[in-house]
């Protein structure tokens, strides 16, 4: 079964869109593309969309209880450090 990673942004939509596209691409590059499932949402949906979810990546603070790991997703704008979250997320999924 494929693990659920929650992709937020203040919006739900532009950011949070080429942090998705840039986080499948690595995926693919290390082969782990086909073990997960992205789905973006606004950040103040975290709370309710965390309880179907594996792993959170942000590109903005995340605020409120929230029982799921949380990877700061900046590199996915930025293009620096890419590889290294990458590894973070594959790690903490465990896959």
């Amino acid at each position: 079964m494929a693990k659920k990673i929650l992709i937020a942004c203040g919006t739900g939509i532009c950011t949070s869109t080429m942090a998705a596209k840039k986080l499948e691409e690595s995926l693919r590059k290390k082969g782990k593309d086909k073990e997960v499932t992205i789905i973006q949402c606004k950040v103040a949906e975290l709370v309710s969309k965390a309880l179907d979810a594996d792993l959170i990546v942000s590109t903005t603070t995340v605020s409120g209880k929230i029982d799921k790991p949380v990877v700061m997703g900046t590199a996915f704008l930025t293009g620096i450090g890419v590889d290294k979250v990458t590894d973070e997320i594959i790690a903490k999924l465990g896959i």
